[in-house]
């Protein structure tokens, strides 16, 4: 009989690890599909702030039901008023700004490219750590900066064409412009999120942001949102439930259970998911030192979020 309680009690732990692994993995392959989706609706002639706006509106009553749900649990946390401008104010930087400037990237380069060059974003948090929080840089995440940076180059020189390079040149640009903002919301929300908890900020944050991106798209296009055709809404809500909500939940739950450190790590498979895909939907062309140059983005992204331990 305790032979059973032992097994069982050991058994729970690591089915409720590969479920978290399992659960980033999923999330990591939507994100990949980003990209690629943002591609197919740009065959519409729509432009970024009205893809965005889609994107958010119809992702927004998941996230008004979420936040809903959460707030009447007992252990709910009632936020005072700084809190809540600091909140919006994280959901602003990194679902407005950072989505709007990413989505105007890829309108001049390729799906596969933006995801490389937005895998930046984790040299930015720790050059930003290492700036604003005095956190010291090992020896081993230096090495892990020269890797993500020799694989950016990598990646990026087989795109250069001189017929285009005004057009490639301006959307890395916004891409890498994109990752910093990112970075920025990644280090402002550790403030917040052990206080309100990942779900629940993540679920403020979208409706927070979802003000803003609205305002945009009244302001640069007036009433002229439901004026495209078909597909752009077919694949807006693909792309607000299976490249947002879903992924962003699924995200939570998988750190939750095996950590941030795993959870990156893991993650990082996401620009060869986007690789592939965009190889067989976009049918973009990807060459051996693209993919040497991902491969070592890839690296460096694993070694920058390096504990040394399992």
């Amino acid at each position: 009989m305790s032979g059973d309680s032992e097994h069982s009690t050991g058994a729970v732990p690591r089915a409720y690890y590969l479920l978290g692994a399992v659960l980033v993995l999923v999330a990591a392959f939507c994100f990949a599909c980003k990209g690629i989706l943002i591609k197919l609706a740009y065959q519409y002639q729509i432009g970024a702030i009205s893809l965005v706006a889609l994107r958010m509106l119809f992702s927004l009553p998941f996230y008004v039901f979420a936040a809903w749900r959460l707030s009447r649990q007992p252990a709910n946390v009632r936020l005072t008023l700084p809190q809540w401008g600091y909140l919006s104010a994280m959901g602003i930087v990194g679902y407005y700004f950072a989505s709007y400037f990413n989505f105007l990237g890829l309108v001049y380069i390729t799906a596969s490219l933006e995801r490389v060059l937005l895998f930046i974003y984790p040299t930015f948090v720790l050059l930003m750590g290492a700036f604003f929080f005095r956190r010291r840089i090992t020896a081993l995440q230096y090495g892990a900066l020269g890797l993500t940076y020799l694989g950016i180059v990598l990646a990026f020189v087989p795109n250069v064409e001189a017929g285009e390079q005004k057009d490639l040149f301006w959307g890395a640009f916004w891409v890498i412009v994109s990752g910093l903002v990112y970075a920025v919301y990644l280090v402002g929300s550790d403030r917040i999120i052990p206080v309100v908890g990942s779900q629940k900020f993540t679920s403020y944050a979208m409706i927070a942001a979802t003000v803003p991106t609205l305002a945009h798209e009244v302001l640069q296009n007036g009433f002229t949102l439901f004026s495209f055709p078909a597909p752009v809404y077919t694949i807006s809500l693909g792309m607000a439930l299976f490249v947002t909500v879903l992924p962003t939940f699924m995200l939570a739950e998988g750190i939750k259970r095996v950590g941030s450190g795993n959870t990156s790590i893991i993650a990082s498979i996401g620009p060869i998911f986007t690789i592939v895909l965009a190889t067989v939907v976009l049918d973009e062309q990807i060459g051996l030192l693209q993919l040497a140059g991902t491969l070592l983005v890839l690296a460096g992204v694993v070694l920058v979020g390096w504990k040394g331990k399992k």
